[in-house]
């Protein structure tokens, strides 16, 4: 298995794998919308291969914290897919494992997800309303919103995340 950035070759594959893994085009449409977009970091969003075949994707990409100090630019991973052929492999393991080890050596402070609570906890994740920070929605279950804090982290990094535009385009915000 070779992890790698995507490259626009990629691009109908990692469609294909979000499609099959979520049931629903939200996530692949929530891709595109960010890749459009000045949040999109190319570097961070991966793929997973055999061959020329996706198996899986992870992205990470820019949203806002609203802190008492002002809007901060802070990273999340969203989504992460693995193609259900491929599934219950390591593939999504070793994607996560690979973006946050990158995420760190950019020296960012922080990741969020908003995802399944039994999954994301064996990477460093945790509920990140212990830390002061809040989802954009009171609808967002605090257990499904979590955070991991990196070596460069600070005190600063409190408040209310506000989620760009195009995940509320795509329909792929909260419950």
């Amino acid at each position: 298995m070779l992890i790698r950035p995507e490259a626009e070759a990629d691009f109908a594959g990692v469609a294909a794998v979000n499609n099959a893994a979520f049931g629903t085009e939200n996530e692949a449409h929530l891709i595109d919308l960010i890749r459009q977009s000045d949040l999109y970091v190319p570097e961070l969003s991966l793929v997973a291969l055999e061959g020329d075949t996706v198996m899986g994707h992870i992205m990470f990409s820019y949203m806002t914290l609203e802190s008492a100090d002002g809007d901060l630019p802070i990273l999340d991973l969203a989504p992460l897919a693995v193609h259900p052929d491929w599934q219950n492999r390591g593939i999504g393991s070793a994607l996560v494992n690979h973006g946050l080890g990158l995420v760190e050596r950019r020296g960012e402070p922080l990741v969020l997800v908003e995802g399944i609570p039994s999954y994301y906890p064996r990477f460093g994740f945790e509920r990140a309303s212990p830390h002061g920070i809040t989802p954009p929605s009171p609808a967002i279950p605090d257990e499904a919103f979590m955070v991991k804090l990196l070596p460069s982290c600070t005190p600063a990094y409190r408040g209310r995340v506000r989620y760009p535009p195009a995940f509320y385009a795509a329909g792929t915000v909260g419950p």
